[in-house]
């Protein structure tokens, strides 16, 4: 009877996908006539999913500053202002709830607003703000002694507590105040690594937003048009479909196009040049990481090549995408570094890539030939993940950039990435 009531319970945190049907792109709406996103449930899932990985490490405690790892352990956000601060952090103990000190006024606002977190649990607090007040101060130290007490009580005092990233002196006082200090960014990740049902649709949502991004960049793409002309209107694009954050836009085009720099430029669009985008963004904070290349009214044969290659290497990855293979299967069917003009494969780090997608725009799986043909790791069913590729054209300026995000289903892999590829696309043809 306590086993079919556990089962009951996981199923109503994470209802299984029917593979059999399309995954949904809902709206941003909840309604009262269809099922979309269930966010309690999500939190649900988020949270179970981070105690059974704290079960299953050697640590008695989680202390986050990640603030994808804040907002996957409390459901809580604050503005992407947030990001890059180190001012907030939660608390998750083996026998606990979480815990969460927050900016001034937010932790009055949670308890008005987040009741899914004990009103108690929501506490202000301040370390520092990456060293702006200065340690001596004597904030991180009050903090880590407040830390220290609450691990006590909770019975987990003996065992490691894990952090994720913190600032130094905050981890020299969280040790004077008695606690071992531990890596807990990797539990944190295998605890991520399986997307819920919700979470799967929230992606897919993120990248449904994306195509529509993609189908005005090739409206708009013409001579006279600069990099950053395209990256202010997908801007404006996303943020009025509901984006919380987009992170970035890389725009390369012409003899940018080789080696790849990852950022844009005023330069303007001529003539038969090669252009490739990159669209970075959240919904719900959720991210996409979204390639796609264009040429401007014509294009060369050695462009065209260059497409075929970007994408035979491409299909040739996501036709192994299953469950049960390995990361170093994946990548071999990628060239070697130097068949595509670099010198070693960590120069051509992230050009023929895989990487995970969640709260964060890097999550597991990695696949690279840099590590995974000597640390292979299994694809497992629930993972969603971004295979890109990258070849130059023998003209020695152009390139061709694509890639594909896939959900991994029970007997293979979806892509959720929808605006066409298959051809390389010539927007105003001559």
């Amino acid at each position: 009877m306590e086993q079919k009531m556990r089962e009951i319970r996981a199923e109503d945190i994470n209802p299984r996908f029917n593979w059999g049907r399309a995954l949904p792109a809902l709206g941003t709406m909840g309604v009262d006539f269809e099922e979309r996103v269930d966010y309690r449930r999500l939190h649900r899932y988020r949270l179970s999913r981070v105690k059974q990985a704290l079960e299953n490490s050697d640590l008695g405690a989680l202390l986050v500053f990640d603030v994808n790892n804040i907002r996957y352990v409390t459901s809580t956000k604050i503005g992407e202002w947030e990001r890059d601060k180190l001012t907030r952090w939660a608390l998750l103990t083996r026998t606990g709830e979480p815990i969460l000190w927050d900016f001034g006024s937010a932790a009055v606002h949670h308890k008005l607003y987040a009741p899914w977190l004990a009103p108690e649990n929501c506490k202000a607090g301040l370390v520092g703000l990456r060293g702006t007040v200065n340690p001596a101060f004597g904030l991180m130290k009050r903090h880590a002694e407040e830390i220290a007490s609450l691990i006590r009580e909770a019975g987990v005092a003996d065992m490691p507590v894990g952090v994720d990233i913190i600032e130094p002196p905050m981890m020299f006082e969280l040790e004077r105040a008695g606690l071992k200090v531990h890596d807990g960014q990797q539990v944190m990740l295998e605890a991520r690594e399986i997307k819920s049902a919700d979470e799967i649709a929230l992606l897919n949502r993120a990248a449904a937003m994306v195509d529509g991004a993609y189908h005005l960049i090739y409206e708009q793409l013409k001579p006279g048009v600069r990099e950053n002309d395209i990256v202010a209107n997908v801007n404006q694009f996303l943020y009025q479909h509901g984006s919380d954050d987009v992170e970035a836009i890389n725009a390369i085009s012409g003899e940018r196009c080789n080696p790849h720099p990852h950022n844009f430029t005023d330069r303007m669009l001529r003539p038969g040049d090669q252009a490739f985008f990159d669209i970075l963004q959240s919904f719900m904070g959720y991210r996409t990481c979204y390639y796609r290349t264009f040429n401007v009214g014509r294009a060369t044969p050695v462009q065209h090549d260059a497409y075929k290659k970007a994408r035979e290497w491409l299909d040739m990855s996501i036709e192994l995408i299953k469950p049960g293979v390995t990361t170093d299967r994946v990548c071999s069917v990628w060239p070697k570094a130097e068949e595509f003009g670099f010198p070693d494969e960590m120069s051509a780090f992230g050009l023929q890539f895989g990487h995970g997608l969640g709260l964060a725009l890097h999550e597991r799986p990695i696949i690279s030939r840099v590590i995974s043909l000597t640390h292979p790791t299994e694809i497992k069913e629930g993972m969603v993940f971004a295979l890109e590729t990258y070849c130059p054209a023998a003209d020695g300026y152009s390139a061709a950039r694509i890639e594909e995000e896939v959900v991994v289903t029970d007997k293979g892999c979806r892509v959720i990435t929808l605006f066409p590829a298959e051809e390389l696309p010539i927007s105003h043809r001559y």
